[in-house]
């Protein structure tokens, strides 16, 4: 294994979990193994051992670093006091992964749940369950303030919104068209929004338009500081 580009010891494991998270957001976890991530590092498998004893260690702390990033990315949007602004800014989370031609870390290992270490598995549920919590709290908040309709329960409503949002990435990566998540997310939320919140005042709209904005041209939850 080449050792010509030394990697600083306290730099190790942030290295090794940016790339090996770009690696399962395009092959998936189970296409890529601790060799890929030695040879781009240019250090020994043994190396990474050192870090992560086993994959499904690598794969439990990459999970809790997307689940913490994408929870810090959701307090952000908290400060939005415009429930159609919140589910913008929720949409374009996914919308600037998809744009990096990546997928949602935790949808692509949805996809390889039954394979995947036990930790793992919890960890994955952990992550939509709290999606899911945080939408629903959204979603009962515009309804009670009148900007938001829909039948049911919000946590049903919640549970659309994510699959919804994860199966139209999936559909679009392999067109290649981000257009169509997008068209796909616009009409997602506008069937969740009340007539008179599309007739809000001129600032009501700017300022979900600024939200969303950001949300799309900030760091994305996914993506490590060193490449941005």
């Amino acid at each position: 294994m080449p050792t010509g580009r030394r990697v600083a010891q306290g730099e190790t494991s942030t290295q090794i979990l940016d790339i090996s998270e770009r690696l399962v957001q395009n092959r998936g976890f189970n296409g890529f193994s601790y060799g890929d991530v030695a040879a781009e590092l240019q250090i020994t498998t043994a190396a990474l051992h050192y870090h992560f004893p086993g994959k499904g260690e690598l794969g439990e702390a990459l999970v809790a670093r997307y689940a913490t990033r994408f929870a810090e990315a959701l307090l952000a949007l908290d400060a939005e006091p415009d429930a159609r602004a919140k589910l913008d800014g929720y949409a374009s989370l996914y919308l600037d992964v998809l744009q990096q031609r990546r997928m949602c870390l935790c949808g692509m290992l949805a996809a390889e749940y039954e394979t995947l270490p036990e930790a793992m598995r919890t960890a994955l549920l952990r992550f939509f369950d709290d999606n899911e919590r945080w939408l629903e709290a959204v979603l009962e908040r515009g309804r009670e303030d009148g900007t938001l309709q829909f039948s049911g329960a919000p946590s049903d409503a919640a549970r659309m919104i994510v699959g919804a949002l994860e199966g139209a990435m999936l559909v679009a990566r392999p067109y290649g068209d981000v257009a169509r998540f997008k068209d796909a997310a616009a009409r997602l939320i506008a069937g969740l929004t009340t007539a008179s919140a599309d007739h809000a005042p001129s600032s009501a709209r700017r300022r979900r338009g600024q939200a969303g904005s950001k949300a799309a041209t900030g760091r994305s939850p996914t993506t490590p500081r060193s490449r941005r």
